[in-house]
């Protein structure tokens, strides 16, 4: 699994950003991706002091797509 490799895979080079944390094209949740990748080796610091990172995702309709952790539903 790559999720957590420390370069990007060629794959997230052509992601969508995501306004919400689903698949933009069919709407698919982040759990129904076949693939991911978590990009915890480049996190942005927020006002408040907590790290957000970029999510990249595969969608089973092969849509490429990435959202910030902060956006993950609960």
């Amino acid at each position: 699994m790559e999720a957590f490799a420390r370069s990007a895979p060629e794959w997230t080079y052509k992601a969508t950003h995501a306004l919400s944390f689903c698949c933009p094209r069919c709407g698919a949740s982040s759990r129904q991706a076949t693939k991911v990748w978590l990009n915890r080796y480049a996190p942005v610091m927020m006002e408040n002091y907590e790290r957000k990172w970029q999510e990249f995702y595969t969608c089973e309709c092969e849509q490429v797509w990435w959202a910030w952790s902060c956006d993950r539903p609960n």
